[in-house]
């Protein structure tokens, strides 16, 4: 995206999301941007950003907004495998998830992590950029961070899934001595006078002081705030990195018994919640 696209894009989130906390309000502009890339399946973050709303399913929203005709609009509010997804392994992996589940939209996280590969920052940073906005991509878009974070947390070391969880709050706060400054983007949308909530203010104030800091501030430093829609790169491209810094369990992420398991299998069957 050009910088004059991405400039009238964040003007015109501020006014659509001028009701809305500061958070919540990055989170929408990051995931309009996100689908710059072009959504490739329509799988669609469905727990918080609709929990006010019991009749919701993405099923119904995807036919409201013209993207299903014909025979498909049979069964929309059906739960179980949704027919009008790829089929996933019966043991998934992550590589899977992205393939069928990510869809285009994986570029974002892809593109960062290939940025961290070229500046040589370690395997750590690296998977770290990969499942920084994992959430954000299909299950949660309010505080991605602490809940892409979650959902990481027992297949990653703790240094990785604590600086996902901590770059939500890093991103709102420059650090000059890194050469981080306050995203453009940001403030178009939400002004100069902008305050982040206190949990945020909390947050980083915290994380500025631990051991870990510049893990999670490489991910907003290789965190991309203006998505570039000519540049496509593979998931297997990190395939090594994955093996070495991801712990693939053998029955399939989902299936394992793992404490996030469930968030993973509402990944795979988009419409059947939690």
């Amino acid at each position: 995206m050009d910088r004059r696209k991405f400039i009238t894009k964040a003007a015109s989130m501020a006014a659509i999301t001028s009701t809305m906390g500061l958070s919540q309000r990055a989170d929408a502009l990051e995931d309009a941007m996100i689908n710059e890339l072009g959504n490739r399946f329509i799988t669609e973050p469905n727990l918080l950003c609709h929990a006010s709303n019991p009749n919701y399913s993405p099923g119904a929203a995807a036919l409201k907004q013209g993207r299903i005709d014909g025979p498909q609009k049979e069964g929309l509010n059906l739960r179980g495998d949704d027919p009008r997804l790829p089929k996933m392994p019966k043991q998934p992996t992550l590589i899977d998830f992205f393939h069928y589940r990510f869809g285009k939209r994986s570029q974002h996280l892809l593109q960062s992590a290939n940025l961290a590969l070229e500046n040589g920052l370690d395997e750590t940073v690296i998977i770290a950029c990969l499942l920084h906005d994992i959430s954000n991509n299909a299950l949660i878009k309010s505080d991605h961070g602490y809940w892409g974070a979650q959902l990481v947390a027992p297949y990653v070391t703790e240094e990785v899934s604590w600086a996902i969880k901590h770059h939500q709050a890093l991103r709102f706060f420059a650090d000059e001595s890194v050469g981080y400054e306050y995203p453009e983007s940001y403030l178009i949308m939400m002004g100069t006078d902008y305050k982040p909530e206190p949990y945020l203010q909390a947050d980083y104030e915290y994380a500025r002081k631990h051991k870990w800091y510049m893990t999670s501030r490489q991910i907003t430093l290789n965190d991309l705030y203006a998505f570039n829609t000519k540049v496509h790169v593979k998931v297997e491209e990190f395939t090594d990195i994955i093996g070495r810094n991801f712990k693939q369990p053998k029955e399939g992420l989902g299936f394992d018994g793992s404490p996030t398991a469930h968030m993973w299998r509402t990944m795979i069957w988009p419409n059947n919640g939690l």
